[in-house]
């Protein structure tokens, strides 16, 4: 692993390509560009069949020399370091520093390729990768550039710390809205790169940092206050109100909503009993049925008056 360090004096821990990788690389991209290269060179001659031969011996070593040698130079400058080959082995080229690439260095990195690449199939620069520590051909010597590996593995480097509990809420009131987004991504670049950083640089951009946003918010910083805790707190308060504004009161612990009133419930009735069986009088014989009154029902209650239709 290689610890390379930025203008912003943050280190950085990036992972060297190795030969295997950057061969694999390699080849993918002479794969394309000679097929490009054929293409082009087919559709030249079909075109220019009527030229006499010095024309044509011009236009070939014209084709070879843009497709071949700036077709990549030309591709490493407008992707920042990533070929096609790169990008399907998961590399890019970067600056010593871990800065992105500019033409220069592409340049350099493609003309010196011509010598130790394509006319030597690749034997110098095998032999130079590995012999170089950190893998380097001789056009990235030449050129102050490195491949890196971007798919690393995840590790806790980039985890924020929280701020101190005893900071929680007290900068609810600040002003945030005067903050640039670029100013938040940088204090959120040096909170989860903390851990890498010397304690003296570290220390010395918190400081920085945490007068930027003072200045920004109006409020200077308190003095009881460690930068790096200010920052952490500052930061975690613009999460909160996000919070707050995206999903509501309750999902950014705010106020909790009012439960809603208890409705008393009554107990349920009781089954109903089964009813007692029926027994059906007896009924005596015809001739010996009393003569019953018309105004009094059989069972003693006086009459009410109304008498059921037929």
């Amino acid at each position: 692993m290689s610890e390379l360090v930025t203008g912003e004096a943050v280190a950085l821990e990036l992972r060297p390509a190795r030969l295997p990788s950057r061969a694999l690389a390699v080849l993918l991209d002479l794969v394309v560009t000679v097929a490009v290269y054929v293409a082009v060179t087919i559709a030249l001659v079909a075109s220019t069949s009527s030229l006499d031969g010095a024309a044509q011996t011009a236009l070939t070593i014209a084709t070879f020399v843009l497709v071949l040698v700036g077709g990549p130079i030309a591709v490493e400058t407008l992707s920042h370091g990533r070929s096609l080959g790169k990008m399907a082995c998961g590399l890019r080229v970067v600056r010593d520093d871990g800065g992105p690439i500019r033409f220069r260095h592409a340049l350099v990195r493609g003309l010196i390729g011509v010598i130790e690449i394509l006319m030597t199939f690749g034997v110098i620069a095998c032999i130079a990768s590995l012999v170089s520590a950190r893998g380097r051909r001789l056009g990235d010597v030449f050129a102050g550039t490195l491949v890196v590996r971007e798919r690393v593995p995840f590790s806790s480097a980039g985890f924020m710390p929280p701020p101190p509990p005893w900071l929680a809420g007290r900068f609810s009131g600040l002003d945030l809205s005067a903050v640039p987004d670029d100013l938040w991504l940088a204090v959120r670049q040096y909170l989860t790169r903390a851990g890498q950083l010397d304690p003296r640089v570290g220390w010395a951009m918190a400081e920085r940092l945490a007068a930027d946003v003072a200045a920004r918010t109006g409020a200077p910083a308190p003095r009881e206050v460690p930068p790096p805790a200010y920052l952490a707190a500052v930061l975690q308060e613009r999460q909160a109100r996000e919070a707050r504004r995206a999903f509501g009161e309750a999902s950014a612990g705010g106020p909790a909503a009012p439960a809603a009133p208890r409705v008393p419930v009554s107990p349920a009735p009781a089954p109903p009993s089964a009813p007692a069986p029926i027994t059906p009088p007896s009924v005596p014989p015809s001739g010996d049925l009393p003569e019953v009154s018309r105004d009094v029902p059989p069972d003693g209650r006086r009459g009410t008056g109304f008498v059921p239709p037929a």
